[in-house]
């Protein structure tokens, strides 16, 4: 692994994880940070030893936000120059299973990190939203449009336009989080359900998440072919034929990855 400034990574019983650490700024989200999960994300995600990643902050918080002080002085010439959302949107290509837990301030970039993830486990003290319009800007790294994709236009709106907290009971009822746990059993569950993830297909679970984004981005017939191609797909892989003979024969199956 890298030697990171701004993340602790590491691998333990083949899963990946990935803690945000600058728990000083409440793991506020520079440039530089976003570049080293991204390295951090390719890595797991080529790794033949790690089969699910966890994404996690240290301290009080997942992340607060934006590192505001970074974002001081820029135009609208430097924002466009850096480029600074190309490593964001190259964390939707990670093929492997990607869950957030979250717990505290979950706000801004924070959310539309843990929003990159497939799947969020938050603590029961966590708070979301996006409070960027009190700064004069708006979510600029997937936070409109993921969010709207959620719970709607109208919603959305409402949210992201008033700036304000969501508390971790709403934000389940609105789709934005999978589980609400209690504050110290947060990393537990959330590796207990990694556990028991990386036992699936590796294969199987890869063009699952695959036609899952798909279906996000086209119309159902096209989103419909495409799931069938990826199902005719897994018929080429030996995990199939292992879970087809397993259930045959009344056993656990043994999944290999290929």
């Amino acid at each position: 692994m890298n030697n990171y400034q701004y993340i602790k990574v590491w691998t333990d019983n083949e899963i990946g994880n990935i803690e945000l650490h600058r728990p000083k700024v409440l793991n506020a989200i520079n440039q530089s940070m976003v570049a080293e999960i991204l390295t951090a994300l390719c890595e797991f995600d080529y790794s033949e030893q790690v089969k699910v990643i966890v994404l996690f902050g240290a301290g009080k918080s997942f992340a607060a936000g934006a590192d505001i002080k970074e974002m001081m002085g820029e135009n609208a010439i430097s924002m466009e120059l850096k480029n600074q959302f190309a490593d964001w949107d190259r964390i939707a290509l990670i093929k492997k299973p990607v869950i957030a837990a979250v717990h505290g301030f979950v706000l801004g970039g924070g959310f539309e990190l843990a929003l990159c993830a497939d799947m969020i486990f938050a603590a029961a003290n966590s708070k979301f939203g996006f409070p960027e319009v009190k700064l004069g800007v708006m979510p600029s790294a997937g936070g409109c449009v993921k969010l709207t994709k959620l719970i709607g236009k109208r919603k959305a709106l409402e949210f992201l336009w008033s700036g304000n907290h969501l508390e971790a009971e709403e934000a389940k009822h609105w789709g934005m989080v999978n589980r609400i746990v209690p504050n110290e059993l947060l990393m537990q569950e959330t590796i207990h359900f990694a556990e028991k993830l990386k036992k699936q297909p590796a294969l199987a679970l890869r063009l699952i998440k695959d036609t899952v984004r798909r279906a996000e981005n086209v119309t159902e017939y096209e989103a419909m072919q495409y799931e069938r191609k990826n199902f005719s797909l897994l018929f080429a892989s030996e995990d199939q034929q292992e879970g087809m003979q397993a259930f045959m024969e009344k056993r656990s199956p043994h999944f290999q990855g290929k």
